[in-house]
């Protein structure tokens, strides 16, 4: 089918320049070359499209049906190329993503003016909600997953890594003391997302893996941050995701030499043939987020 449609615009550009001569220089291959595609096109057909003559080429019955179909084929092909290339250009269309809230509200809301402003023609559908959506069976063009995300077949690309410290309310401490260490972690109640049994702690000079036991264990970044504010134990987030309860005196730094290994974010798609939208917005996050905390 490719090599038709291949021939059937060789074919209108004979036509148009009434010369194989003509129409080869302008295609830019050997005259011989352009014949011969013709000719194999005829053969296909089953049918003489063109007279040829040593001075002008006149189309035959079928050639003049033929030229009046594929002139509107090879226009809109024509047409079709462009627009996609416009829009690789200046990429259009709804893209829909699934992520998670706090990540939504902290990380990207603050960018997306400007990817806005870069890329007027795009417009989001966010699903926020720590769910593993299904990329094959849901209309999504992508995930947003903080851990490596589940299933198999995805293609997981590395936008982000992020690092997380260790943090409690004054009241918490005050009741509870503080660790002086690491180690200390397991004489208190740590707050724990659900993919993380465990914290992997770094000073520097040391490395310290804990493994956390906890009351509450969820899958809502926002749940952990709310009951370490009252009091309920000691929380493992990024700082930025605490900045506004730092700032409040709601929450304030523990054991802080020690910070946990960055995590990374993934940007995760069905396959690795991205529309424009979708290359451009992981492009983006990339680049902006190369150095979040």
């Amino acid at each position: 089918m490719a090599d038709y449609l291949n021939d059937m615009a060789l074919f209108v550009e004979v036509v148009r320049a009434n010369s194989f001569r003509r129409a080869a220089e302008a295609l830019g291959m050997p005259n011989s070359t352009l014949s011969r595609r013709i000719s194999l096109l005829e053969e296909s057909i089953g049918l003489r499209l063109l007279h040829r003559t040593t001075r002008k080429i006149e189309l035959t019955e079928a050639g003049q049906l033929y030229y009046e179909r594929s002139k509107r084929i090879v226009e809109e092909a024509r047409i079709a190329h462009e627009e996609l290339g416009e829009m690789v250009a200046q990429p259009t269309g709804v893209l829909r993503m699934s992520l998670p809230v706090d990540f939504a509200t902290t990380y990207l809301a603050p960018l997306l003016p400007e990817f806005a402003d870069r890329y007027p023609g795009i417009t989001f559908d966010m699903d926020l909600s720590p769910r593993n959506v299904d990329l094959v069976g849901e209309p999504f063009d992508l995930a947003i997953r903080m851990g490596a995300p589940e299933g198999t077949g995805l293609i997981t690309r590395v936008v982000a890594r992020v690092s997380a410290r260790l943090y409690a309310s004054p009241g918490y401490l005050e009741a509870n003391g503080e660790p002086g260490h690491p180690g200390d972690l397991k004489n208190h109640q740590c707050l724990s997302m659900s993919t993380m049994p465990s914290w992997a702690l770094n000073s520097g000079q040391e490395i310290f893996s804990v493994k956390v036991a906890s009351k509450y264990r969820t899958n809502s970044v926002a749940m952990i941050r709310k009951l370490a504010t009252l009091n309920m134990g000691i929380a493992f987030l990024p700082e930025r995701i605490v900045a506004d309860e730092l700032a409040a005196g709601k929450l304030r730094q523990v054991l802080p030499r020690w910070i946990g290994d960055p995590g990374p974010v993934y940007a995760v798609t069905e396959t690795r043939l991205l529309p424009a939208k979708t290359q451009r917005f992981i492009e983006f996050l990339r680049e902006k987020l190369r150095d979040a905390a």
